[in-house]
């Protein structure tokens, strides 16, 4: 991996059964992704903040390859693992910029 960064977005797709987190550039291009169930967990206890936790850590580690100090969080999702996402960066001394909710929400 050659590409090195200052800078990244990450994206979190927080629903009640699993959190999805994706590492990208600015420019939307993906550039690593992480889920409950690739680090073993299975059934219901992919939709936890414990698990949304570990693959963020896991992401983390693949930051580290590119460089990536400081992130912009968009947040899409009601589930459980939303909160744990942006804790766990903040705890592996990622800079967090800015976190955006983009949540839909109905008004009818």
């Amino acid at each position: 991996m050659s590409r090195k960064l200052d800078r990244a977005r990450i994206h979190v797709h927080s629903s009640f059964n699993n959190t999805i987190v994706t590492l990208t550039d600015l420019s939307g291009q993906v550039l690593a992704w992480s889920t409950p169930g690739i680090e073993g967990f299975k059934g219901s206890k992919k939709g936890t903040p414990f698990a949304a936790q570990l693959a963020t850590e896991a992401l983390v580690n693949k930051m580290k390859e590119f460089g990536i100090r400081a992130v912009v969080v968009t947040i899409d999702g009601a589930g459980p693992g939303r909160n744990s996402v942006v804790n766990a960066l903040k705890n592996a001394g990622v800079r967090v910029e800015e976190v955006r909710n983009v949540t839909p929400v109905s008004h009818s």
